[in-house]
């Protein structure tokens, strides 16, 4: 499948329906070609602004999906309609999918209460589930090392890190130097819902793309960082949408 692509503020985001990206990871485990997923949102992007190893994990990563409702907005700015894809969702559907050709899947991330009763709500959910390697994601970074090892010797085929962004995208990059083959994605608080420590916003604000919203609401401590996140983002990814549909014109072209 050809990769089509659009920039948002530097970045490529993939184009292509929920089903195809599924098809597109499946068709890679398949193979035994690995790959590393990122659920692009705002925020993302504006600690890959700040960070180098984070912009070339967005840089290198070979899928990357539209998560944030904000890169829905931006991409629709430019008129391209693009389907949102959760990554909650995605991932789901992806163990999903793993329990159907018994692939084994590993799970790191989260406290390890959360952990394990996310291994066991999830093999009960979807029968023949292996789930050959579960860790809690409180580690230090002299332990990475010695747990990507592990890691490597369960040889699973999918991984989902939920270590929050961008400690999870980095953590991926070092994993593939010692298994290539294997597909990787960040989670983020995903492992809380799953377990039920954390509720998901209800389904209202899932369909408004509001699902932000719904945590802040929750998590007020929350709103200081999207504050500081949010409208910038969407001031520039406006700009960016102006150049690009050449309603502005810089004085350098009008001499």
């Amino acid at each position: 499948m050809e990769r089509i692509t659009s920039k948002v503020l530097g970045y490529d985001v993939d184009l292509l329906s929920f089903d195809d990206a599924i098809n597109l990871v499946l068709e890679k485990m398949h193979k035994s070609e690995g790959m590393q997923i990122v659920t692009i949102n705002p925020e993302i992007i504006e600690m890959a602004k700040q960070s180098k190893m984070l912009d070339s994990v967005l840089n290198n990563a070979e899928l990357v999906v539209p998560d944030g409702s904000g890169i829905e907005l931006a991409l629709k700015l430019k008129g391209i309609q693009q389907e949102r894809i959760p990554g909650i969702d995605f991932a789901k559907e992806l163990i999903n999918s793993c329990a159907m050709f018994q692939y084994p899947v590993a799970l790191i991330g989260a406290k390890e209460d959360v952990i394990q009763t996310t291994t066991r709500r999830l093999q009960s959910e979807f029968q023949g589930l292996n789930i050959c390697y579960n860790r809690n994601g409180y580690f230090s970074n002299n332990k990475e090392d010695e747990i990507i090892q592990e890691l490597a010797n369960t040889n699973p085929k999918f991984v989902l890190i939920a270590l929050g962004a961008p400690k999870q995208e980095i953590f991926i990059t070092k994993c593939r130097k010692i298994m290539p083959n294997t597909i990787f994605i960040g989670v983020g608080g995903s492992f809380d819902v799953w377990a039920g420590v954390v509720e998901r916003a209800p389904e209202f604000f899932q369909i408004m793309r509001a699902e932000w919203l719904y945590r802040t609401i929750k998590q007020p401590e929350r709103i200081k960082r999207i504050y500081k996140t949010l409208p910038m983002f969407l001031f520039k990814v406006i700009i960016e949408a102006i150049k690009e549909n050449g309603l502005f014109v810089s004085k350098s072209k009008e001499k």
